[in-house]
């Protein structure tokens, strides 16, 4: 079945069987890899993109389910070719080791920072609880993200 979906601004009209993950369509059909696999089962957080600016897991979300709807990943961040403050931050804070998490970490982190422009701590880890890391011990994530905060708020 043919379906439109927005993603990062752009409309894409793909070809999907019904069954075809989000995840799936993201990654091989429009190429953009920055969505991870992980465990297929939303316990490791990684598929996670924005679904009309509401951080989902698309490992267990079918293509068809956001027919019509907005997508951003971690690639539609960007601002006017410049780094969004949270991929500034989270390079700035060393919020990262081996990556896998940081696009999944970024998009929550971003989201969480419009809704609560101020986040505490314990916001923040309760914001990403849902996305696993296996390398950082979330320190410098939550260092990362509590940067971008203050950053979006002095330049607004």
């Amino acid at each position: 079945m043919e379906i439109t979906i927005s993603v990062n601004g752009t409309d894409n009209t793909v070809d999907v069987e019904p069954r075809m993950l989000l995840v799936d369509v993201l990654r091989t059909r429009l190429g953009l890899t920055g969505t991870h696999i992980g465990c297929d089962t939303t316990s490791c957080g990684v598929c996670t993109v924005l679904l009309d600016g509401t951080p989902v897991k698309s490992c267990t979300l079918f293509a068809v389910q956001a027919d019509g709807r907005a997508v951003k990943t971690v690639e539609g961040l960007k601002q006017n070719g410049d780094l969004h403050p949270i991929q500034a931050a989270f390079k700035e804070a060393h919020g990262l080791q081996c990556g896998y998490c940081t696009p999944a970490m970024m998009l929550v982190g971003s989201v969480l920072i419009e809704e609560n422009p101020d986040p505490s701590e314990d916001d923040i880890r309760w914001a990403i609880s849902g996305n696993l890391c296996r390398c950082t011990g979330y320190i410098n994530i939550v260092k990362a993200i509590r940067l971008a905060a203050e950053t979006v708020a002095a330049s607004s």
